[in-house]
């Protein structure tokens, strides 16, 4: 059963929300965050990517940089930027992306969940970004990013939350330059509080949808605070992380796309010829092409977009990770034609988020920095849950999701 835990949150005062919610840590590199902060003292991104404020080039993994990072945090409590919710409560987080709605109930997740099995993710992790923001929960003492979780839909939490949205104003409720409204709600009422835990406490499982580094990170933390305390008792702050838990309904995976560099040594006809007897391949011309349904993809090569339909035997239906184009893409194409074996080092080939649009795939090979661009169909979240509940692992970047959550509305602390 999944256990939900109402949390007293520090967050920022209404006028300054729209200012300090930042993008997640990992959707941004250094140079980038520094842009996106410059002139706002007030972004989450002096503290989950507290690099910004030192010398260019510092190495991210310095302890100077999670010291900054301790250092900022105790400014934005000294100066209010971020303030303490006067009790322990559940908050709902809204999104909006053209024109639909997504609705979040953010609470504390259940370390032993995690750690038993009852959340469950469909991603690998790797041990230096665990680590990373394992370091980063542990010389803060917080949680400053929540989770992206999902859950079944459930029709009474899914009327609950509507008619507490319904009867109440948002706390924030702002929208940023990527054109997405966020929208923010306290629930302080103890019985909305007790149904709502209690209605989670009959959901059998929590699935990860994104951000598998930083709940590892988070749960991982709050095992080894239990492990170094002889006198445990389970009730202890930290045997909670920051998660948002949306309906599995409501959610959206886009595309994730991939990029490569090189042809491995083929001509474009050798590649086509290569390429045909994996996929039925029809020449769409200059105009973009996107891919119309599950096993067809898309790819654009000197200049001219290319549907391949994958062939009988080429995927298994049965198979939960044999049903996926990206492992039809990884296996037939990728490892089998280019050479690309392992697509979590090499450097060889890099991926795009469909929230890039397809333009940017063909801007990467026209610029020259790549020699080709291969277009998916979007993962559904059936599949997700599918390969979440038989255990197995989705292979690297397959799955987009969008909006992202903004980071900084609220952050848990572990005392």
């Amino acid at each position: 059963m999944a256990t939900i835990k109402p949390f007293r949150g520090w967050r920022p005062p209404t006028e300054l929300a729209s200012q300090v919610a930042s993008r997640p840590y990992d959707v941004l590199n250094s140079e980038e965050a520094r842009a996106e902060a410059s002139g706002n003292p007030f972004s989450l991104l002096h503290i989950i990517k507290p690099e910004i404020d030192l010398p260019s080039g510092t190495d991210i993994y310095s302890q100077t940089v999670y010291d900054k990072a301790v250092e900022n945090f105790r400014l934005f409590q000294e100066k209010g930027w971020l303030l303490e919710d006067d009790g322990e409560y559940l908050y709902i987080y809204a999104q909006t992306m053209n024109g639909r709605k997504q609705f979040g109930i953010v609470a504390c997740a259940s370390v032993g969940d995690y750690m038993n099995g009852n959340i469950k993710k469909h991603e690998l992790t790797r041990k230096d970004k665990e680590e990373d923001r394992m370091k980063h929960v542990r010389v803060n003492n917080a949680n400053m990013e929540p989770v992206f979780f999902s859950y079944p839909a459930h029709r009474e939490l899914d009327n609950l939350v509507a008619d507490f949205v319904d009867k109440n104003s948002p706390e924030y409720d702002f929208t940023v330059i990527d054109g997405i409204g966020h929208h923010f709600w306290v629930i302080r009422d103890p019985e909305t509080i007790r149904r709502i835990v209690e209605i989670f406490a009959s959901i059998p499982v929590i699935y990860v949808a994104d951000g598998h580094h930083r709940t590892a990170a988070a749960a991982l933390v709050g095992h080894e605070k239990k492990l170094g305390n002889p006198n445990h008792t389970g009730r202890e702050e930290y045997n909670y992380f920051l998660a948002v838990h949306f309906p599995d309904n409501q959610l959206t995976i886009i595309d994730y796309n991939r990029v490569v560099k090189d042809l491995n040594g083929l001509t474009k006809d050798e590649l086509l010829e290569r390429l045909s007897g994996i996929f039925v391949i029809e020449e769409k011309g200059i105009e973009i092409y996107k891919p119309a349904h599950l096993h067809n993809f898309s790819m654009y090569l000197d200049g001219r977009w290319y549907s391949m339909t994958a062939r009988t035997g080429t995927y298994d239906d049965s198979d939960p990770i044999g049903v996926l184009d990206v492992t039809i893409l990884s296996q037939h194409v990728l490892d089998h034609i280019l050479g690309i074996t392992d697509l979590r080092t090499s450097k060889r080939i890099d991926f795009v988020g469909g929230i890039r649009g397809l333009g940017e795939l063909k801007r990467r090979v026209d610029s020259g920095e790549m020699a080709a661009a291969f277009a998916l169909y979007p993962v559904s979240m059936k599949q997700l849950i599918n390969i979440a509940d038989t255990g197995n692992i989705m292979p690297p970047k397959t799955t987009w999701f969008e909006p992202k959550l903004r980071s900084g509305l609220v952050v848990h602390k572990l005392d």
